[in-house]
């Protein structure tokens, strides 16, 4: 796939790229990009570095606010998808071919709609690439019922895989070497969910991986976008897909190392200290909805959950769904095995990918009610000290999952 390409000042070789995905973000871009470009020089004043746009030709004139916004002396470079294709996948695809392209020893992302991006994000998520890291994954301070799709899902099940302590896997920001960018160009576990927004979850995986040194950048401030915090009780709509088939897919392509691995272990933080640490951006939560999304899917599924659950599970959940609001609560054993049962059925192509995600989203929506009422009284830190306790009981539960899988 070619893409288009405007180099105004002739750029051709750098140190260290900003990469900015977009798609229809003409009213948000030209903020991250003026801190992106203060991050780069007062962070890497030696060093020669280019902020590159990699957009899907966004209708709304993406790539002209991104150009006319002030970039501080450093130039910029847009590229973009051929028209009608689309994916926050395919634009980091891109950004891949210019890392190589243009020898960049480093590269970071950050997203085009970032209201809360400070010039210590560069800094941060750019400096351990300069310290033998091949990859760094973003620690923000989030509300405790913000990303429940990285809290439910994302992290305890890759972290309870692979052995690596990442806490936000699908965190959207980070940094990688030139070295890994030609590992991401080369592999070929690319397919049309990552080229969407899979694209993150398989960045991290692979990093985890590929027994390169890899770390956590600490933010210190919130993150906090154009759009507004989400309620979890909404619908989890296409991300959620994405990120889902592309965790299972790749539970195919590393079972080797996955059914080996027992136990994790913590993944070195870099930038703890900062000073602006600000506490995040409050989130209500539709307990109501959360609960009738979970009781709708239960009793349309049920004869699916036959299927694909083990009995004893099976039991479990028709115990759980007798509940009323105020008491329920998913164990995350449980939970834990739900995702282990939808993974093997997966492996096993018991079910398509669609009728499979039918039967995890209310489900989804039970667990996030389940975290909500357990965690209803407590500090972000309590609940942060909550979701780790979760972790382990994945990591413990993980024989359940390595006998099914083998089996």
């Amino acid at each position: 796939m070619k893409f288009q390409e405007e180099n105004p000042s002739g750029i051709s070789k750098v140190d260290i790229i900003v990469g900015i995905p977009s798609y229809n973000e003409a009213g948000g871009i030209a903020f991250p990009t003026e801190q992106a470009a203060l991050g780069l020089k007062e962070h890497f004043p030696g060093m020669t570095s280019v902020i590159i746009n990699c957009d899907n030709n966004s209708p709304d004139g993406t790539s002209k606010a991104f150009m006319n916004a002030e970039s501080h002396g450093i130039p910029k470079i847009t590229v973009a998808t051929p028209r009608g294709i689309r994916g926050k996948g395919n634009n980091l695809k891109n950004l891949f071919r210019k890392v190589l392209d243009m020898d960049a020893k480093a590269a970071v992302v950050v997203e085009a709609n970032l209201k809360s991006i400070s010039p210590v994000w560069i800094k941060n998520l750019g400096e351990p690439l300069f310290k033998d890291f091949s990859f760094v994954s973003p620690l923000y301070v989030r509300h405790k019922y913000d990303g429940t799709i990285a809290n439910n899902i994302a992290y305890p099940l890759s972290r309870c895989l692979y052995g690596r302590r990442v806490r936000q896997p699908i965190g959207g920001d980070f940094g990688f070497s030139g070295q890994m960018a030609g590992i991401f160009l080369k592999s070929p576990l690319w397919d049309e969910d990552v080229s969407q927004f899979g694209i993150d979850i398989w960045m991290s995986t692979i990093a985890v991986n590929e027994a390169l040194p890899i770390c956590q950048a600490f933010l210190g401030k919130p993150k906090i976008s154009t759009t507004k915090p989400k309620d979890p009780a909404l619908d989890v709509g296409s991300m959620f897909r994405h990120m889902v088939i592309t965790l299972f897919n790749l539970m195919h392509a590393f079972e080797n190392k996955w059914t080996h691995t027992k136990w994790s272990k913590p993944t070195a933080i870099f930038g703890f200290g900062v000073s602006d640490v600000e506490a995040p951006p409050a989130i209500s939560v539709n307990k109501d909805k959360l609960y009738m999304k979970f009781r709708e899917g239960f009793h349309s599924q049920w004869d699916v959950y036959r299927t694909l659950f083990s009995s004893e599970n099976l039991q479990k959940i028709r115990e759980i769904a007798s509940l009323d609001i105020d008491h329920f609560e998913m164990p995350v054993p449980v939970w834990a095995r739900i995702l282990f049962d939808c993974a093997i059925c997966y492996h096993r192509k018991i079910l398509d990918r669609s009728r499979l995600l039918e039967v995890l989203i209310p489900l989804h929506y039970g667990m996030t009610l389940s975290f909500v009422n357990k965690t209803e009284g407590m500090s972000h830190q309590q609940a942060e000290e909550y979701l780790e306790d979760m972790c382990l009981v994945f990591e413990q539960s993980k024989p359940y999952l390595t006998y099914r899988w083998g089996q």
